[in-house]
């Protein structure tokens, strides 16, 4: 886009990393407006801009959600289920919330002419990869209806911007973390998980020997990017979000507490993520400003958003995750 957009809706926008896009977004300048239905996202994640926004407090799929989209210049799309099991356990759930809701996103955009969307995608969608560090044009296979959800809520998005003449970009994003991530409910991110056993006294659940290596990317960093690819005048075009620099989980467990345990692999899950971010890099002019020392420092000193985080045992986790290993028990093998 040759100049900064007047109005911005970003959907999902009171969850972890829409309400840090948000706060971007207007420390900047951009007329922003927010459709959330608060499943997940909470209203206390935007206390600090709550006057300054339009909030809508709605599902995207609703028959009324359009007239929201009026005079909107840019959609960023956040909106989604997340998390493995329960997408397991509730796979037609998640493709009617992740690729129908995207769909009825797209439609409003096409019905009341907003011109560009960004839309938030996973790296989930490469599965175990076959090379590391994993580009954009490697080879799809979603292990689970999570990754299978948002990779196709991508392929609509891509699809409309080819017929319906919408501009846009998705970012596949690797494993952000930060404070307001979502602590309640499922058993789902890592730190979360850490900082909830920590704040508990109990010993952090490590998965396998803890060798495994994830590619963390700070959740400011991730909103720079979203805010970049609104402003570009790219369109079709895909970019990996990532830090590029891949760090143990034993490394992460290291980093909150010595007292620690271990139980088994799971099936289906990498034992690398690891972004080439060379196209974004040189394309968007993005790149992280955060070490992940710095990023988990900073999540650490905002102790409020941590409070509500699940003590999670490894009984509880067994429970949790008994979906995970009777379904996907029989898949390939960990990709070595």
């Amino acid at each position: 886009m040759s100049s900064l957009p007047l109005k911005i809706l970003v959907t999902g926008g009171a969850g972890f990393i829409g309400s840090h896009l948000v706060e971007l977004l207007v420390a900047e300048g951009f007329k922003v407006s927010v459709i959330d239905n608060l499943s997940v996202g909470k209203l206390s994640n935007l206390k600090s801009v709550s006057k300054k926004i339009e909030f809508f407090e709605d599902d995207v799929r609703s028959r009324e959600v359009g007239m929201y989209f009026q005079g909107v210049d840019c959609v960023i799309h956040l909106a989604a289920l997340a998390d493995i099991v329960p997408s397991i356990e509730r796979p037609e759930e998640y493709l009617e919330v992740n690729v129908q809701g995207t769909i009825k996103v797209l439609e409003n955009m096409r019905c009341h002419g907003v011109p560009r969307i960004v839309y938030a995608a996973s790296s989930s969608c490469y599965g175990i990869p076959e090379k590391y560090p994993t580009a954009e044009t490697s080879s799809i296979s979603p292990e689970y209806p999570y990754a299978l959800s948002k990779y196709l809520g991508e392929l609509a998005v891509l699809h409309w911007m080819k017929v319906y003449g919408i501009s846009g970009i998705s970012l596949r994003l690797f494993n952000v973390f930060g404070n307001r991530a979502r602590t309640k409910g499922t058993y789902g991110a890592v730190l979360g998980v850490f900082i909830g056993q920590k704040l508990a006294n109990l010993p952090l659940t490590i998965v396998g020997d803890g060798s495994q290596m994830r590619d963390f990317i700070y959740v400011k960093d991730v909103a720079r990017a979203f805010k970049l690819a609104a402003l570009s005048s790219r369109t079709n075009e895909i970019y990996n979000v990532g830090s590029g620099i891949p760090v143990s989980v034993k490394h992460l467990a290291d980093s909150i507490s010595d007292n620690q345990v271990h139980i088994p692999k799971r099936p289906g899950e990498p034992d690398i993520t690891h972004a080439d971010i060379g196209k974004i890099v040189s394309e968007l002019g993005w790149e992280p400003q955060y070490t992940f020392l710095e990023g988990l420092t900073e999540a650490f000193s905002d102790q409020a958003s941590w409070q509500d985080s699940p003590a999670w045992t490894v009984e509880g986790i067994q429970e949790a995750t008994g979906a995970w290993f009777k379904n996907l028990g029989d898949s390939q093998s960990i990709h070595k």
